[in-house]
């Protein structure tokens, strides 16, 4: 019996496509590298990831994987697109990034193998890109410890976050390729607060994450109308 993957076949491909500019601060994935630090600071400023063991879902080329790992934590990255791990794993070589591994599993799989191992799950910029958005957030649940918090951040759907996030970011400015988002995989906020609340997570924080294309500047406000970050936590 063939296990179903929750992944979009011609998703895994684009990323793919375009693993070997993870790394590269002037590719598409730019971005990435310039909001991971707020993002960071943000979930290192709720649970100290020092000496902490964090799971990264849909960890990509390993961008936030790596740093969380710096930070002190004992990390495993998960992914199903393969070009996009062997970067990671190469990174993590060539950088000598302590404690860091990577796994091609799905986050399904995994939390019926390792059920409340992790104190920290992060699953940024992925569940809009999955057919099945509430089955990864179960198991991000399922994943983490009790009183163990999980980390979720993606682009809400509305008219605002269509010219901004799409529009904008992907035909205008060209800060990301073209189709890397498709409006109707966006999710709004309340939807992923069902999702959260259907896992049994308790919602603890939003923030939303802003931007400035003229001076590049992205900086955390109270304004989830596009990009939003959710903090949760598994009762206890």
């Amino acid at each position: 019996m063939t296990e179903h993957v929750n992944a979009d076949p011609a998703e895994l491909a684009k990323f793919s496509e375009l693993a070997h500019r993870w790394w590269d601060l002037d590719s598409e994935f730019r971005p990435l590298h310039e909001i991971n630090p707020l993002r960071l600071e943000w979930i290192d400023g709720l649970v100290p990831l020092a000496g902490s063991r964090a799971l990264d879902v849909g960890c990509g080329g390993g961008i936030l994987a790596d740093s969380m790992a710096r930070k002190g934590a004992e990390v495993l990255g998960i992914d199903l697109a393969d070009k996009a791990l062997k970067v990671a794993q190469l990174h993590a070589l060539e950088a000598s990034t302590p404690n860091v591994k990577y796994r091609k599993v799905s986050v399904e799989a995994l939390a019926a193998e390792q059920p409340a191992s992790f104190d920290v799950v992060t699953c940024m910029e992925m569940l809009e890109h999955v057919p099945q958005p509430a089955s990864v957030v179960k198991a991000c649940a399922d994943l983490v410890k009790p009183g163990g918090w999980v980390f979720f951040s993606t682009i809400n759907r509305n008219a605002k976050a269509f010219l901004l996030a799409i529009v904008g970011a992907e035909y205008v400015l060209g800060m990301l390729p073209r189709g890397t988002h498709e409006y109707q995989k966006l999710i709004r906020p309340s939807e992923l607060a069902a999702y959260c609340r259907a896992a049994d997570l308790d919602l603890r924080h939003t923030r939303g994450l802003e931007h400035n294309p003229l001076t590049r500047r992205y900086w955390l406000s109270a304004d989830t109308s596009v990009n939003y970050m959710f903090a949760t936590r598994k009762p206890g």
